[in-house]
């Protein structure tokens, strides 16, 4: 295991998957059922040789920065690849009962399509080919969300489309910016380079205005509700669990490493967009009359979470929202799945009209329901661990009243888990026809849900994690 190169392995796997699943169709999805297990055993190669030997730095092709490409593999990227890896397993299994197979010879070869450039970001240490696997991110999710073919999925992707290329063309202009002023575009030497400029400033603006575009951070969200919620179900998981927290490790790595030295008053900016994100989405999210919708809209609150880190500007802040991205990855993907089980057999997915899924479909709702858990912050979820971090980060840097959106967005959470959850417990007046849920998509939720849980058990693992090699604004080896 010491002479392979995993980080290379855990992108070469799932384009390899995308070739074959378009090359064999009929049998595109056990190929990339097998290559998700591929892909999380590189995932683990890759795990076990940083926890034994540090964090690690591959230039591709043999040739250094500047001139090369440099895959950087520390705690940090680690952490997203093992995320990205387990929900991707937990989709694929989704997908193989959830797709027929006309659907399915479009959606793998997509699907692993994204899992490469995701894999690829977040390895990636120039800013460039961040950009690169950004736009490939971001044209493989597009494409995913039109799957349906319907009128409003095809409105929802092209609304994302447009949205996903305005966002990399601020990137770029930023990228531009700083490959002009230090004639790189290595991260870590743009580090060592880094002086304060109207060129710099310029360059942190539009980057910064781009990603969060991308991340759907108030009042930028305009795109993701549609998007998720009209996409088919195993789509909206991992646009809601993955790409959006993508384009916020992207920000993260820029703020911490590139723009250590950002205003202050920039990031109570970004603290107080994260504020109104919590607040604004939890009440829209509570007035949703689909499901999905309501899912949809909590995406856009939880993400505002993850923006309080940046006013707090400390080792605790930053470490709370990631053990909170982390939480959302697997409660949201737990919940769009239980929304599509339900979606399944009830035919549609108005709050409303729920036919008894308490008696019918007791995993899928109980799955929703520990996700939920999760999402409002309740011990002993990985959401309560890291709103704990955050809560502490917030008193100890004397700015308590980031403590009270944490509160409020919290009871917001629980109104509307709980909305769902009354009528699901009650007979609809509407007469429907109700489907069989296959039992894979049942567990496949109630694992997720389960992990959503359990993570907040492994704190201090997680924790050690990411001090491997990135020290937040120091980078060691």
């Amino acid at each position: 295991m010491l002479n392979i190169h995993w980080e290379v392995m855990v992108i070469l796997l799932p384009i390899v998957s995308a070739i074959s699943c378009f090359l064999w169709p009929g049998r595109c999805s056990w190929v990339g059922l097998i290559n998700a297990f591929a892909i999380v055993f590189s995932v683990a190669g890759l795990s076990w040789q940083i926890v034994e030997q540090g964090a690690g730095r591959y230039a591709v092709g043999g040739w250094e920065v500047p001139l090369g490409i440099a895959l950087v593999a520390d705690g940090l990227s680690l952490l997203m690849l093992m995320i990205t890896a387990v929900v991707g397993l937990a989709i694929s299994i989704y997908s193989i009962c959830y797709f027929n197979q006309d659907k399915a010879r479009h959606f793998w070869p997509l699907w692993m399509l994204l899992w490469a450039a995701l894999n690829a970001l977040f390895l990636s240490a120039d800013i460039f080919n961040i950009y690169v696997t950004l736009e490939l991110m971001g044209l493989a999710a597009v494409a995913l969300v039109a799957l349906d073919g319907g009128k409003n999925s095809l409105g929802a992707a092209m609304r994302y489309l447009l949205v996903s290329l305005l966002g990399s063309l601020f990137y770029l202009l930023g990228v531009v910016l700083l490959y002009h002023s230090f004639g790189t575009v290595d991260m870590s030497l743009l580090a060592q380079r880094m002086e304060s400029s109207p060129a710099v400033w310029a360059a942190m603006g539009l980057m910064t205005a781009g990603l969060l575009l991308k991340t759907a951070l108030f009042p930028l969200h305009f795109w993701l509700p549609p998007a998720h919620g009209n996409a088919p179900t195993p789509v909206s998981a991992l646009l809601s669990a993955l790409v959006v927290k993508a384009s916020f490790y992207i920000l993260l790595r820029l703020w911490l490493e590139v723009f250590p030295d950002a205003s202050f008053a920039a990031g109570q900016l970004l603290g107080l967009l994260g504020a109104a994100a919590v607040l604004w989405g939890g009440f829209l999210a509570l007035r949703q009359t689909r499901l999905k919708l309501l899912i949809a809209y909590s995406t856009v609150m939880q993400i505002g979470y993850l923006f309080l880190a940046f006013p707090l500007a400390s080792i605790a802040g930053w470490k709370a929202a990631v053990y909170l991205l982390l939480s959302h990855a697997l409660a949201k993907t737990a919940m769009f799945m239980a929304a599509g089980n339900i979606l399944l057999y009830e035919g549609h997915d108005r709050i409303a009209e729920l036919d008894r899924v308490a008696q019918r479909l007791p995993m899928t709702l109980g799955a929703f329901a520990m996700a939920g858990v999760s999402l409002m912050g309740l011990p002993p979820s990985g959401g309560f661990i890291g709103k704990w971090l955050l809560l502490e980060a917030a008193i100890r840097s004397g700015q308590w009243w980031w403590g009270i959106v944490l509160i409020v967005g919290g009871l917001l959470t629980g109104a509307y888990v709980f909305k769902v959850i009354g009528f699901a417990f009650t007979q609809s007046t509407l007469p429907h026809e109700s489907r069989a849920v296959p039992i894979g998509m049942e567990w496949t939720a109630l694992f997720m849900a389960l992990l959503a849980i359990g993570l907040g058990f492994f704190a201090p693992w997680i924790m050690a994690i990411m001090d491997v090699g990135f020290s937040f604004g120091v980078v060691t080896k």
